[in-house]
């Protein structure tokens, strides 16, 4: 049975994107092909909530999510090279080994995130919260 996901905003529960799931999926990769889709098709996830989503090793790059919440969600050798992330939530999230090249992060809570091994050559983290964030490796 084909199931369907949502990505909703994080303040107001609007749905910014729905697409289907195809049948036997993984639970841990739903997140995952739904986020790449929406990325794929060009749609804004400004402001989205994918908080403890499973999104390592996805093809984030140029993508627009600012203002999301990432708290606590696994984006470990994702690229995300050249996305805005302006102004989220992305507190205990793993970024190991993830391309941040050329990213926005400015303002960007990475407050206990986990930075070891992530490249930030060119990123803006003007005004970010790097606390507690690990930046080893």
């Amino acid at each position: 049975m084909t199931q369907n996901y949502e990505i909703k905003n994080r303040w107001t529960g609007e749905v910014l994107f729905s697409c289907e799931i195809p049948d036997g999926m993984e639970s841990g990769m739903i997140a995952r092909h739904a986020v790449e889709t929406a990325i794929a098709e060009g749609a804004n996830l400004g402001g989205a909530n994918l908080r403890g989503a499973n999104l390592g090793d996805a093809n984030l790059g140029g993508a627009n999510l600012g203002g999301a919440n990432l708290r606590g969600a696994n984006l470990g050798d994702a690229n995300l090279g050249g996305a805005n992330l302006g102004g989220a939530n992305l507190g205990g999230a793993n970024l190991g080994g993830a391309n941040l090249g050329g990213a926005n992060l400015w303002g960007a809570n990475l407050g206990g995130a986990n930075l070891g091994g992530a490249n930030l050559g060119g990123a803006n983290l003007g005004g970010a919260n790097l606390g507690d964030a690990d930046l080893g490796g």
